[in-house]
């Protein structure tokens, strides 16, 4: 596979775009478009840039990144994951510091791409990435109850410091605004009622405005806080001090590798949405060329955003001409209503960002985690706190050096691992099974590492059997991110008609199966010890299920 071919031009190679789709592409990428503004605005506020530039990144690198990326139907531009970095940078070196920064990442990201790094960028383990982006979900809710209560003094930027301020300070809290930032939250959530393809941050956003703005209702407003907006783009240069690019290098790879994470894993998820398959490292190099680019227009760090992404999908967008379209809506936006944006009460994108939030914070995989084995347990708590009281940049860098010690030392101990007596029941020759029945053997430690590529297997293989007999005799442990692959692959495995079994599932594993839900999802009833009772079983399915 070719390092660099943008999946656009692929399509356009191969005549897959056809003039009946056009319409559904030009339709959901406005759709997306208007859906993206008053996220692109939120973001942007809660970096503590003013909210154009939140709209310059999702019209330009939103353009750039389904230009020249690796997925079908990746929409890029600002997103929460960002939230936290780019407040903290440019609390420590201003916005000429963010902008170099965003530009570095977005080389170091290119030079991931050319590196073929696409692919282990998706070995990140489960607990990790779900222990920042939950962290990171607290902070942004932290960050906006400020604006949730209508404070006007200046908030400590250290968690806790904000917290015991914010209880200190709740007589100055106003009315109106928690009435304007619930009023939001409530027509965001319950809103999907009516319909399921527009968001409901749209519609709240509008009718909040107006209702703020008809009933002279004494909130602060983008414009009071901003001032006048600007309506157009301007190409400028930060002031560079080579001498400091030293200073720039951490923070550029803590939003290179939160790129990365994030486009990619929106990219898989998009991609089981559609059916498709994506070319990360093509990805990874659209993602930098977009922030390389970006900064230069007073834009802020992008990447993939999951939620305008399955907004796309759900709206009929299957080509990236869906991504073009949702940035030139968002740029006729800016430069023929962008005036209007100065309504918007801060209140109100503090409603929309609690919302974000919550959706961030993944508390039912979170819980699950919890539930698991005391390593991934140990992985999720330090990568958890560190991101909310100290830095995310620390977070991430001992969160992968801690799950690679923790990984070591079950390797280590795996040799004391009991291994069920299945292992002398060796069937190594699969001749004599039936056709109709399909076996996948996992050898050695489900984890992190191998989950990905075990799930991918078992998903393109298990279809096309009745009865796919997955075999686990020789696997020492578990974790938490080959519970999470593994429960994926049987699930669209089921889905397909094939039915699952599990074979030599010793008393650990059968524990952290249990846990994660699996036990349940194949039926305790298809899970044996001896690879000889799984065959004995399947061959009756199949007799009675001609």
């Amino acid at each position: 596979m070719e390092i660099f071919k943008p999946k656009l031009f692929s399509l356009i190679e191969r005549k897959a775009i056809q003039r009946s789709q056009l319409s559904a592409e030009v339709l959901s990428g406005i759709v997306v478009g208007i859906v993206a503004l008053p996220l692109a605005i939120a973001f942007a506020v809660a970096s503590g840039v003013s909210p154009e530039k939140g709209i310059i990144t999702a019209v330009i690198a939103g353009f750039l990144i389904s230009f020249l990326g690796g997925s079908r139907v990746q929409i890029g531009g600002p997103t929460g994951a960002f939230v936290v970095i780019v407040y903290s940078i440019i609390e420590k070196y201003g916005l000429d510091g963010l902008l170099i920064s965003t530009v570095l990442a977005g080389f170091i990201l290119v030079c991931f791409g050319l590196l073929r790094l696409g692919t282990l960028l998706k070995f990140i383990p489960l607990p990790l990435i779900v222990g920042f982006t939950s962290g990171i979900a607290l902070v942004i809710f932290s960050i906006q109850i400020k604006d949730a209560l209508g404070l006007t003094s200046n908030v400590p930027s250290a968690f806790i410091s904000k917290w015991v301020y914010y209880f200190k300070n709740l007589n100055l809290a106003s009315i109106s605004s928690i009435i304007v930032c619930a009023s939001t939250i409530l027509i965001t959530v319950y809103s999907k009622r009516l319909t399921s393809k527009i968001p409901g941050s749209f519609f709240a956003i509008i009718f909040v405005s107006l209702a703020v703005y008809f009933l002279k209702t004494d909130v602060a407003t983008i414009g009071s806080v901003f001032g006048t907006l600007p309506s157009n783009i301007d190409f400028s240069l930060p002031n560079i001090n080579i001498e400091n690019l030293t200073f720039y290098l951490a923070p550029a790879l803590t939003i290179a590798l939160l790129g990365g994470i994030e486009s990619l894993l929106s990219a898989v998820v998009a991609d089981g949405m559609i059916g498709s398959t994506h070319n990360s490292n093509t990805e990874l190099i659209a993602q930098g060329i977009a922030n390389i680019v970006t900064p230069f227009f007073g834009g802020i760090p992008a990447t993939g955003a999951i939620a305008r992404t399955a907004t796309n999908i759900k709206n009929g967008g299957r080509t990236p001409i869906a991504g073009l379209v949702h940035s030139i809506t968002l740029l006729l936006i800016m430069l023929f209503f962008g005036a209007y944006a100065r309504m918007i009460p801060m209140a109100c994108l503090a409603g929309i960002l609690i919302v974000v939030a919550y959706n961030m914070s993944e508390w039912k995989t979170f819980r699950s985690i919890l539930r698991g084995s005391f390593f991934d347990v140990i992985v999720l708590l330090v990568t958890f706190f560190l991101t909310v009281l100290v830095d995310l940049t620390v977070a991430i860098e001992i969160g992968i050096v801690l799950a690679s010690l923790l990984f070591m030392k079950r390797m280590a101990d795996a040799g004391h691992y009991k291994i069920e007596e299945v292992d002398l029941d060796l069937v190594e020759n699969y001749t004599d099974v039936p056709h109709h029945i399909g076996i996948f053997e996992i050898n050695g430690p489900f984890f992190f590492g191998s989950a990905k590529k075990y799930g991918e297997l078992m998903k393109s293989n298990g279809l096309r059997y009745k009865v796919l007999i997955i075999r686990m005799r020789h696997v020492p442990f578990i974790d938490s991110t080959g519970v999470q692959n593994l429960r994926e692959a049987i699930k669209i495995i089921q889905t397909g008609g094939t039915k699952v079994y599990l074979s030599g599932v010793g008393d650990g594993i059968f524990k952290d199966l249990r846990k994660g839900r699996i036990i349940f999802l194949v039926g305790k009833s298809n899970i044996f010890q001896r690879f000889e009772d799984a065959i004995s079983h399947a061959k009756d399915y199949i007799y009675n299920h001609p």
